[in-house]
């Protein structure tokens, strides 16, 4: 299954499946010498783990990390890194209703489709429980991305329709939604809860926030920095759209509008997001994503199954009624990995 590797000097392998054994990372291109150890990755693996709110998923996966190769006496030793992610509260079981059915907008269609068999277990691949393994890999990146003095910041804008009024860095990580806005954050809360309720589910909006990206990052024509940042976010199962800076807005703007005017002290503003050519300004780069309804609802819906026979399906067991809380976590380990591997790709061409 090809598919599986991201980067070119900063590189990742993820592997496992939702209700197999384990789900893991095998990193290469690691700075030797880098002082890391499994608690620092446990932070972020804690951030994504599920069944920690009213919001979230209750699969009770502690996703406790495991390196295994590629760190001695504490610090990286420039071999590949072996994170693993060991499953423990697999229920397959749960699937053995719709073992031959198709659920509406997942890819349990479209991976038969494409290799004739597929894993019905949640999906296997196909599942959000791959983006642990990313998770791990983005929280190495992050490591070394600390010591060029790049912050990489995620949270929630809009969810439901429900959309923050205010930023408050602060109480992103204080809510169960991760919103940067605590009184939209409570409203939220309150809408994701009636929808599981009901055995639906809604989608959202998630920005990103990233700072201390030194300009000239980036590699034209085809690898652009926003070409790549939107490759590796439109590589997250749920996200189907992404804009930077202005976005889409800047289709109803003039030139002399969204044109980022500059003076010796430096640019006067910043509706391209931090990125002009694909190359990094220096400033701060910012984009946002659409983040789709959850497909698995124990709503009625109407399928087909594989034998082409139509049929109604409800999709019982655990999960998240709104994406977005614990999409934030991988939105910015997959930003950490973009740009570490540009950051070394930069490096290479100047060697």
């Amino acid at each position: 299954m090809a598919g599986n590797t991201y980067g070119e000097n900063f590189k990742i392998t993820t592997f496992g499946e939702s209700h197999g054994a384990a789900v893991g990372v095998i990193i290469d291109g690691v700075t030797p010498g880098v002082e890391i150890d499994e608690a620092y990755i446990q932070i972020q693996m804690d951030r994504r783990k599920p069944g920690q709110s009213s919001v979230t998923s209750p699969r009770k996966e502690y996703d406790i990390v495991h390196i295994l190769s590629g760190v001695f006496e504490g610090k990286t030793t420039g071999t590949p890194l072996f994170v693993m992610l060991h499953n423990t509260d697999m229920r397959p079981d749960a699937y053995n209703d719709i073992q031959h059915a198709f659920r509406p907008g997942h890819a349990d269609f479209t991976y038969l489709q494409k290799y004739g068999i597929r894993d019905h277990r949640g999906s296997g691949r196909a599942s959000g429980r791959e983006t642990a393994a990313r998770v791990a890999g983005g929280a190495v990146a992050r490591k070394l991305l600390e010591r060029r003095g790049v912050q990489v910041l995620a949270y929630t804008r809009e969810i439901g329709g429900i959309q923050c009024q205010t930023f408050q860095e602060e109480i992103i990580e204080q809510n169960a939604v991760r919103a940067c806005d605590p009184i939209a954050a409570a409203e939220m809360i309150k809408k994701i809860e009636h929808l599981a309720s009901i055995g639906d589910s809604c989608g959202g909006i998630v920005e990103c926030r990233i700072r201390g990206v030194v300009p000239g990052l980036g590699e034209p024509v085809f690898d652009k920095l926003d070409a790549e940042l939107a490759k590796a976010m439109l590589s997250i199962g749920a996200v189907k759209g992404i804009e930077f800076g202005e976005g889409f807005t800047a289709a109803a703007m003039l030139g002399s509008e969204h044109n980022d005017a500059m003076s010796s002290s430096g640019f006067l503003s910043n509706h391209s997001g931090g990125i002009i050519g694909g190359i990094s300004t220096g400033q701060e780069i910012v984009f946002r994503i659409a983040v789709k309804p959850t497909s698995s609802i124990s709503a009625t819906q109407q399928t087909i199954n594989v034998k082409g026979e139509e049929q109604l399906i409800k999709t019982e067991g655990r999960h998240d009624p709104c994406i977005c809380p614990r999409i934030v976590p991988v939105v910015e380990a997959m930003a950490c990995l973009v740009l570490e591997d540009h950051y070394k790709r930069q490096a290479a061409m100047h060697n």
